[in-house]
């Protein structure tokens, strides 16, 4: 089981052409690696997987799993709203060489709780990797619940949930009907120290692309159950769980990630950049983690 702090690492993409800036990706990925990552998920929402096109999804997926060289697990997200495409990108992830694969639910489309079921099923059965399923219904308008995920979970290679609501009662209840060997992930970074402490396995983190070596320490003392330790760290991040979501996720963790001078604040439409009021905001918030800008 993969159990920590892993980053939902950005696609670094270059301003003037909004290419991929594979040069900028290799090194992310060894600075995650130095900074105490545990994994790295490659092409997720926050790796703007929504404005690649499917053979640069794949290639990044491919990109990210030679640079991590076996060092840190990488996990592909490969969800789609049609099955027959999950299919297809969570091939492509498994030949690719990823250790799991990330699928969100079916968004747009509101699949019913059967469809879901269905849904991942076809997906476990197709393609023999490691699945972790995730619930982001904010984005998705589509709301995977518990009784569900509990289902699923008794899937072969359904291994996971990233459980995204914020919702920690709906977390003890997850944490409490799935199997034991069944991983339950924050995908709130606001809430992810409280769920780790009630017996999460760890946070799909927005924040660690900031600050990866103080999400990877507090993840690390909320799962040895240092409440004190965890609330520390917890409280010095917290401005960043909060500002780097003042617009819609990844504008500005791009921005941020930028001016650490890690790879440029290029996004592709339709996302824009980070609106101007809000730079100073982010910028306190990274310096309210100890972080030195460039």
């Amino acid at each position: 089981m993969i159990t920590g702090s892993i980053v939902a690492m950005v696609t670094p993409m270059r301003s003037d052409t909004l290419e991929v800036d594979w040069q900028a990706l290799a090194e992310l990925v060894d600075w995650h690696v130095e900074q105490g990552s545990a994994a790295i998920v490659a092409v997720g929402t926050t790796g703007e997987s929504a404005t690649l096109t499917v053979a640069e999804h794949a290639r990044v997926i491919g990109e990210v799993v030679k640079q991590a060289a076996g060092r840190i697990p990488v996990i592909a997200g490969t969800g789609a709203n049609a099955t027959a495409e999950a299919i297809e990108l969570t091939e492509a992830a498994a030949a690719a060489g990823a250790d799991a694969a990330l699928l969100v639910t079916p968004y747009y489309n509101k699949p019913t709780q059967a469809g879901l079921i269905a849904h991942y099923t076809a997906i476990a059965r197709a393609v023999a990797l490691p699945q972790i399923l995730y619930n982001v219904p904010g984005r998705t308008a589509c709301d995977m619940l518990p009784e569900t995920v509990v289902e699923l979970s008794a899937v072969e290679n359904i291994v996971g949930v990233k459980e995204a609501t914020g919702d920690l009662q709906r977390a003890a209840q997850l944490i409490s009907a799935c199997p034991a060997d069944f991983a339950i992930y924050s995908g709130d970074d606001a809430t992810a120290r409280e769920l780790m402490l009630a017996g999460g396995h760890g946070d799909i983190s927005v924040t660690a692309n900031v600050a990866p070596a103080l999400m990877a320490a507090m993840c690390t003392a909320a799962l040895a159950g240092d409440h004190e330790r965890a609330l520390q760290l917890d409280q010095q991040l917290a401005p960043l769980h909060r500002d780097l979501f003042l617009e819609a996720n990844p504008i500005p963790v791009k921005w941020a990630v930028a001016r650490l001078g890690r790879c440029q604040p290029a996004l592709r439409l339709p996302m824009t950049p980070l609106s101007t009021q809000f730079h100073a905001d982010v910028e306190r918030a990274m310096r309210a983690a100890g972080i030195t800008l460039r």
